[in-house]
């Protein structure tokens, strides 16, 4: 098939390299390049670095809803566009341009955790299992038809960088073989029932609140590593919190309670990885090698 792949993080990728191997990539989108890093120079994408590396041609329009963008979009003459996390709304001429439409992977067992942050709200709500679904996209946020669905257990520790690579290549192995029969796709309407919606994450979120349920505080940690980072303040560093785990323990709420584990509203968490100020994450025995915590975390 000749198709136009969509996508931006590294949530992206396997999916693109997936396709590259068994398909005619003629064109990919991404977001354009964004400030990052100290210097604050321009970094391309990881879809874009990859597909540059592929040798594939890379587009990132600011917006699709232009008559000349969807024209650009229209010539490539697809048969399929197929979307991993790209971030820009597709309007309907573009939806219709592909000869098969477009196919959403998306990080969820739909129609839960529809939106922006399936895999991070997953992990906070305490869900047992995730997945991903390979969906017929339309005008609707997440609401399109499934044509391929694979689940999958969410361990307890894990935070949703490793999760989202998991799934990452559990959906560019389940498109493939989805690729192979397109003309028997089993498009299955989502259910109304169990709709939940994965707002984006803001900022504002990562503080940590002491004062919630051990296993609320360390869902939130794990949920929230490595972007955008859960945080508190010790002894005025502000340090990230980058894995944790449930652990015994009781006290006032953000009161250390040994080298590694740390009072909540009902029980503790153990910290297993932190970050401070400057460094890279690290396992906490080493962070707070010669620098312990204070006796209370805020």
């Amino acid at each position: 098939m000749r198709i136009i792949f969509m996508g931006t993080p590294d949530f992206a990728v396997p999916a693109l390299e997936a396709l590259v191997g068994a398909h005619e990539v003629v064109c990919v989108y991404s977001q354009p390049p964004r400030p990052a890093g100290r210097g604050k120079k321009d970094r391309p994408s990881p879809v874009q670095t990859r597909a540059e590396a592929l040798g594939i041609p890379v587009r990132h329009p600011s917006s699709l809803r232009g008559a000349e963008a969807q024209a650009d979009f229209a010539a490539l003459r697809a048969d399929l566009a197929v979307v991993a996390a790209y971030g820009l709304i597709l309007p309907q001429p573009v939806l219709d341009a592909p000869r098969l439409g477009c196919v959403n992977i998306h990080g969820s067992l739909l129609p839960r955790w529809r939106g922006a942050a399936p895999v991070q709200r997953a992990i906070m709500a305490g869900d047992a299992e995730t997945g991903i679904c390979l969906m017929q996209m339309e005008a609707g946020l997440d609401t399109g038809p499934v044509l391929a669905r694979e689940a999958t257990p969410i361990d307890p520790e894990e935070t949703s960088a490793e999760l989202a690579a998991r799934l990452a290549r559990l959906g560019a192995k389940a498109l493939l073989t989805l690729l192979d029969t397109p003309a028997t796709w089993p498009a299955t309407p989502q259910p109304e029932k169990g709709v939940t919606y994965a707002a984006k994450i803001d900022k504002s979120e990562a503080r940590v609140d002491w004062s919630r349920p051990a296993e609320e505080v360390a869902r939130h940690i794990n949920a929230l590593s490595p972007f955008p980072g859960a945080w508190c303040e010790a002894g005025g560093e502000r340090i990230k919190l980058i894995r944790a785990r449930m652990s015994e323990g009781e006290g006032a709420p953000g009161t250390v309670i040994d080298e590694t584990r740390v009072a909540c509203g009902t029980g503790a968490v153990e910290l297993l990885e932190i970050q401070r100020p400057g460094k890279r994450a690290m396992p906490v025995a080493e962070a707070l090698r010669g620098r312990p915590l204070p006796a209370r975390l805020d």
